[in-house]
């Protein structure tokens, strides 16, 4: 057992009894890119003691400009057993689970059903598993915080974090409002956003397996809206 003096600032901070609530606590991480491998990792940091992390794609080329796994001696390799080492890495004591694989809809109610989740991070980038996670989420009581889309984004002041009722000019998160609307969800999902504008020059169309169209990213926030989200699970588990 590794010595516990690595989160000697953390317990500075918040003390024992927080901190033993974090020791506590079991994160579900469903995404690995540009956001949700940096929640993980400042989850992780934080001295939370179990985690479940979730991703099929594996590292590319094209995502070494913004994904923290991502380097050319990754290239090819699975982003979950990447981030899963990462983590290990940072605390052999963390009590880690990985799930490399696509998610199906019913998959996703599985891993849901499966452990007892304190908080859940929804990383996902496209829209069908987005909502089935976020809706099932809801029914089943769990606690879970949206990131919605960095891309075409360029000035962190803009970043916020709110209900998704009161998300504005996000194309990810007014279509997530229609979806969501249609199953009878109008509220109680966190979310960090942006409103900041996107520039129609930053947007290819794509034919790929997930994603209709590309959009233009800067290395910096993905990241942010990582750490946004992190904020919020750390917080929100703190003031329990």
């Amino acid at each position: 057992m590794m010595s516990t003096e690595w989160l000697s600032r953390t317990e500075l901070l918040l003390g024992n009894e927080k901190l033993d609530k974090l020791k506590n606590a079991h994160i579900l991480v469903i995404g690995l890119g540009g956001v949700g491998a940096y929640a993980a990792e400042q989850i992780c940091r934080a001295g939370v003691g179990e985690m479940t992390i979730v991703d099929g794609d594996h590292i590319e080329l094209t995502n070494i400009n913004r994904q923290l796994p991502a380097s050319i001696s990754n290239l090819g390799k699975d982003k979950t057993v990447v981030m899963g080492q990462r983590l290990l890495d940072i605390n052999p004591n963390l009590k880690l689970n990985l799930i490399n694989e696509y998610l199906s809809d019913e998959r996703i109610v599985e891993i849901l059903k499966e452990k007892n989740y304190d908080y859940i991070v929804d990383a996902i980038d496209t829209l069908a598993p987005k909502i089935i996670l976020i809706y099932h989420s809801l029914k089943l009581n769990l606690k879970i915080v949206s990131a919605m889309g960095a891309g075409g984004k360029m000035d962190p002041s803009k970043i916020q974090i709110c209900d998704i009722s009161k998300s504005y000019n996000c194309k990810l998160a007014r279509m997530l409002r229609k979806k969501l609307h249609q199953l009878g969800v109008y509220e109680g999902v966190k979310v960090v956003f942006s409103p900041e504008d996107v520039s129609k020059q930053a947007v290819v169309l794509t034919e790929s397996r997930n994603k209709r169209s590309n959009v233009g990213t800067i290395s910096y926030m993905p990241p942010l809206f990582g750490c946004f989200c992190s904020s919020i699970v750390i917080n929100e588990l703190l003031a329990n």
